[in-house]
């Protein structure tokens, strides 16, 4: 099942989800005006839930829409169970 994103902050243009033991945000950076700042477009991070490690950028450069921030979080969600599915097997 695709990722949910929801609206994390209601002023700024920052969308959260979690799935399967991951939590991922995509914001939106420019480099001008209110928010985050930098190279304009959108940006994607995910961490592990409950281990306090800070986030890791999805694709380093920004995406062009949300759609592709997205699609990307949902295939680095995929590409994470799939590396914990094989690394359970292996035990």
């Amino acid at each position: 099942m695709p990722l949910q994103f929801h609206r994390a902050v209601e002023d700024m243009e920052i969308w959260s989800a979690s799935s399967d033991h991951y939590s991922f945000v995509i914001s939106f950076q420019s480099p001008t005006g209110p928010g985050f700042r930098g190279r304009l477009g959108y940006v994607a991070s995910w961490r592990p839930l409950h281990q306090g490690r800070g986030a890791i950028r999805v694709l380093g450069l920004p995406l062009q829409s949300f759609a592709e921030a997205e699609d990307a979080c949902n295939t680095m969600l995929n590409y994470l169970k799939d590396d914990t599915d094989s690394t359970s097997q292996q035990s």
